[in-house]
């Protein structure tokens, strides 16, 4: 194993090194939280691509295919539908609003009256998918150095926030690319050739499993359905993956780049499936579905090889991890702590002193996510009431402000209201892990948005009049540098 740990000991080093460049580069707070909106093309499919296949989508898209074979591909598969909407029909003004965070979006909106709970609801989201990243860790550092959960949390954790707390958007973009790679050659260039040749080819696995592996709808139609209302539409709505639209130095590249990402989660939720189909051949009777990824890695793979591998299941859930802390940071210091605080005072350090905050952010949610990752048993669970509060509470007010001209912070706010109370009340009710609440949640949800937008007074003029300027890309960034060239990798 000494080859296999020097491969992951110099991808560690590689990341926090890139953290150190990342903190020399980003010097305002356009820089540090959406990389100054200079992302080209290639750069920003790659970056998204990274952070919406993380560890969920690795190793538990390997445990989907070898449980329920090819239809396991279905849950990553809704991943890359929900971004490659988001990119076609949302990405391009989304990106000419010009803000930092969903709920920003929501005050110019409608008339700076929704940011809040929506804020709150954002927060809790984010945070929960940053710790469920985090526990992730667990998982590979204990095939790797069969080391402690709490030692193998803090340790992968610890890699993270350094290099996400020292340059922010910068430093995780940079590593995020790196990770992207790592991904392609690990799982989709080894793994998966190595895996299926293993089992014998497809004729070999097609002999020796049910025929119900090799049907596309074997997972079941409710829970592809289920899979579509909580991933795909999460996707059109994410903190996380909306600063990574924010990032786009055009809307042209916001629209093709994350269609090219998108297609990428297509096939990567298939080469899943596969590899997951294969491990089921080889090991039909794991403890656990989840441990296939591991165990075909650890046994199949030559030495080097296998360290490379369990390094793209590490830059999987690390770029997810990342991803998700800076987005909660951004959320609790811009929508939580400034409306808090109310409006500072302004003076001729105010840019390098939002850098300061908004890394002191950084710094303050790592340590909380490893603290609860440590903490925290039922990860499903836990991811699972985030994505119901998101899609439940945020979906509706904030397509509607979208799409619905007629819409009013009044309805926006309590679609939000009645959405969440929906959604935990028949959680209460249901279970955490039943389908009904999100279902329930959200038509309620869109009922309160259309009845109380429709009773109240219509939005102010001049609100959407300001509303459309900046979804025609006529809006002013302040903290955005008008000098610097674009990245246009």
């Amino acid at each position: 194993m000494a080859v296999d740990y020097a491969v992951i000991v110099v991808y560690l080093a590689g990341m926090l090194a890139m953290g150190w460049w990342g903190m020399r580069r980003a010097k305002s707070k356009s820089e540090f939280l959406v990389a100054g909106r200079r992302l080209g093309p290639w750069m920003y499919s790659g970056t998204m691509a990274a952070i919406v296949l993380g560890g969920a989508s690795t190793i538990g898209g390997v445990g989907l295919g070898y449980q329920y074979g090819l239809s396991g591909a279905w849950m990553v598969f809704t991943i890359g539908l929900g971004l490659l909407a988001l990119s076609v029909f949302f990405s391009a003004r989304i990106a000419r609003l010009r803000v930092y965070t969903v709920s920003e979006m929501l005050d110019l909106r409608y008339g700076g009256r929704a940011g809040v709970i929506s804020g709150v609801v954002m927060w809790a989201y984010t945070l929960m998918l940053a710790v469920t990243s985090t526990i992730a860790y667990a998982t590979i550092f204990d095939v790797l150095f069969d080391v402690d959960r709490t030692v193998a949390i803090i340790l992968g954790g610890t890699v993270v926030v350094a290099y996400s707390t020292l340059g922010g958007m910068w430093s995780i973009t940079l590593t995020d690319m790196v990770q992207f790679v790592v991904k392609t050659i690990g799982v989709l260039l080894l793994l998966l050739p190595i895996a299926v040749v293993k089992a014998g080819g497809f004729g070999g696995m097609r002999a020796k499993l049910p025929t119900e592996y090799f049907d596309p709808l074997g997972i079941g139609g409710e829970t592809i359905f289920t899979y579509v209302l909580i991933y795909t539409f999460g996707m059109l709505i994410g903190q996380d993956i909306w600063q990574r639209v924010f990032t786009a130095r055009s809307d042209r590249t916001a629209r093709w780049g994350g269609t090219v990402a998108g297609t990428y989660c297509l096939v990567y939720a298939v080469a899943g499936a596969v590899i997951g189909t294969a491990a089921k051949v080889m090991y039909p009777k794991l403890p656990s579905a989840d441990a296939a990824f591991a165990t075909i890695v650890k046994d199949e793979l030559p030495v080097g090889v296998r360290g490379l591998v369990l390094a793209a299941a590490l830059a999987a859930v690390m770029s997810t991890s990342s991803g998700a802390l800076i987005a909660c940071a951004t959320v609790a210091n811009n929508d939580i702590w400034s409306r808090l605080r109310g409006p500072a005072a302004g003076s001729g350090g105010a840019e390098r002193d939002e850098v300061k905050g908004n890394r002191a952010f950084i710094l303050v949610m790592g340590v909380a996510v490893i603290a609860i990752a440590i903490a925290l048993n039922n990860v499903v669970e836990a991811l699972t009431v985030a994505y119901n509060l998101l899609v439940a509470g945020l979906l509706v007010p904030i397509l509607g402000g979208l799409l619905w001209r007629r819409g009013t912070a009044a309805g926006a706010l309590a679609a939000v209201a009645a959405g969440g109370v929906a959604v935990v009340g028949l959680m209460a009710g249901y279970g955490i892990l039943a389908n009904e609440p999100v279902y329930y949640g959200l038509l309620a949800s869109l009922a309160v948005y259309v009845v109380v937008s429709l009773a109240t007074r219509p939005t102010d003029a001049g609100v959407l009049a300001a509303w459309r300027e900046r979804l025609a890309g006529r809006g002013v960034d302040p903290g955005t540098a008008p000098d610097t060239e674009p990245v246009t990798v």
